[in-house]
């Protein structure tokens, strides 16, 4: 059977296109080399609980078109991200505001903690030209080795001084007391979980899971006149050019006897010392703590980062100088292909959330359809 797309991989890029692509009339073929659809933004309801399996996904965005688009697949709920950073067993509201800095100085005032910032930045006396010059020149030398260094350095396996400035400026630092993480006017997470998205999405689509591509790369693109690959770009070229750079994550889920563990979805451990980046406690996402569900048990998931190897599954695109230029050399090869498409994270090489990976969809169903 001949199939105008074949997409590999079932997660929201590949999703997105596939749904669009179906409603212009395309004829298209979904596989996954997991077992299961949604790829990283997958969460499966255990007792009651939908538990994120491959870490806390916060729907956010500031583009009312986009807020409506993913809202015709589910009813999100008010959900606030506030998430909590423990140095050391002392703990300090994120993101950097005026909670934060009240605990970290025994201040009050906004111009209190301005003046101590202000004096801090004054070590950097140029343009940042790495994410430690970046984050002191923002906040200042002591919330940067408490909060940021060592929570840093564990999650992208590399030192501050060798990571690019600009993955720094997503953090937001505000001089009022408000522990929202997002300025984005749209936030909540979906009442369901995210798989009944994918599979709303999907409803109707030829899906074939546990099928690896490349293990009949030749089959497959036998099938379709076009493919649009949402994995690794450098893997599907062999790494000819050679490996472009990723984070791995390794998971550590603990269901446990309590009505609540930890108070709080999401708990950084920003301290170099403890293995795992952070713990996420996943009824808080569906506020079932305030509603009473649930009072007897909860599900809690350690995040630990891996540095990512070949056959490892690649989470997250480090985008340092080298590893920008030899995507650029894969893209540029990829242009000179018309039958092959690239989309999500890994296949275009950049860390976008979700709002902007649907953004993306979109827009390549602009071009193509």
């Amino acid at each position: 059977m001949k199939y105008d797309y074949l997409i590999v991989g079932a997660g929201l890029f590949g999703s997105v296109f596939a749904l669009e692509a179906k409603k212009a009339g395309k004829k298209v073929l979904v596989i996954d080399k997991r077992k299961h659809i949604a790829g990283n933004i997958y969460t499966e309801k255990v007792d009651g609980i939908n538990v994120h399996k491959f870490g806390a996904h916060i729907f956010h965005t500031d583009n009312k078109d986009t807020w409506d688009y993913i809202n015709q697949f589910s009813d999100f709920n008010n959900y606030v991200n506030s998430p909590v950073a423990n140095y050391r067993d002392e703990l300090y509201n994120l993101p950097f505001n005026m909670n934060t800095f009240s605990k970290m100085w025994n201040i009050k005032t906004p111009d209190e903690a301005m003046a101590i910032i202000n004096k801090q930045r004054q070590e950097i006396k140029s343009e940042p030209k790495n994410l430690e010059e970046q984050a002191i020149s923002l906040v200042g030398r002591d919330i940067y080795e408490k909060l940021i260094k060592g929570y840093t350095e564990k999650q992208w396996g590399k030192k501050a001084t060798e990571l690019p400035a600009f993955i720094i400026k997503r953090l937001p630092v505000r001089f009022v007391y408000d522990n929202n993480y997002f300025n984005d006017r749209y936030q909540g997470m979906p009442v369901d979980g995210y798989t009944a998205i994918i599979e709303k999405m999907l409803n109707g689509i030829e899906v074939k899971l546990d099928e690896d591509y490349f293990s009949n790369k030749e089959y497959f693109d036998g099938i379709a006149d076009k493919v649009l690959f949402t994995g690794m770009i450098d893997e599907y070229y062999d790494y000819c050019y050679g490996e472009l750079e990723y984070v791995s994550l390794r998971f550590e889920v603990e269901s446990l006897k309590t009505g609540n563990y930890q108070g709080n979805a999401v708990v950084n451990y920003t301290e170099f010392e403890v293995p795992y980046t952070r713990i996420i406690e996943h009824k808080h996402f569906e506020l079932q703590v305030q509603k009473g569900i649930n009072d007897s048990n909860t599900i809690i998931t350690r995040e630990y980062p891996a540095t990512w190897k070949r056959g490892d599954e690649a989470y997250y695109p480090i985008n340092n100088v080298k590893s920008n230029k030899l995507y650029e050399k894969y893209k540029e090869l990829s242009e000179k292909q018309n039958k092959i498409i690239f989309g999500g994270r890994l296949g275009m090489y950049k860390y976008n959330d979700m709002d902007d990976t649907i953004e993306a969809a979109l827009e390549l169903c602009k071009v193509e359809l």
